[in-house]
């Protein structure tokens, strides 16, 4: 399983950026795909998940990023993007992709929920 993020960036503060994350080797539609981020000396902390379509393909959030982020998914690109709006300085951190391999009722917001990572990409925010 292959995970490909990118779109990071710098970006004032109140932009915008969109980042995907192109999968191979899973078929996200029947896969959670989520988004983590970490900020130097900081843990790793939950963004935005997608639930796989048969538990509705929801989008969840963090409360931080609320009403300022959406999650999508494309099936047929099997990609999945994150759309970041009215971005902040606090916004700034490594932003990776993550795929569930197990089918869990739990919201799934730890990082250990998730079986494969992408590499991630740099978001960096000026304020």
């Amino acid at each position: 399983v292959q995970l490909q993020a990118s779109g990071g960036g710098s970006v004032q503060a109140g932009g915008s950026l969109r980042l995907s994350c192109e999968v191979s080797g899973r078929t996200l539609s029947r896969h959670t795909t989520g988004w983590f981020r970490q900020a130097p000396g900081k843990e790793r902390e939950f963004v935005a998940n997608i639930r796989r379509s048969a538990y509705g393909g929801t989008g969840n959030y963090a409360d931080s990023v609320k009403g300022r982020f959406t999650i999508s998914r494309d099936n047929a690109k099997n990609t999945v993007y994150l759309q970041m709006n009215s971005l902040k300085f606090e916004d700034t951190a490594v932003y990776s992709c993550a795929v569930a391999e197990r089918h869990l009722a739990a919201p799934m917001t730890r990082a250990a929920d998730f079986d494969y990572w992408g590499q991630g990409t740099q978001v960096t925010v000026s304020s």
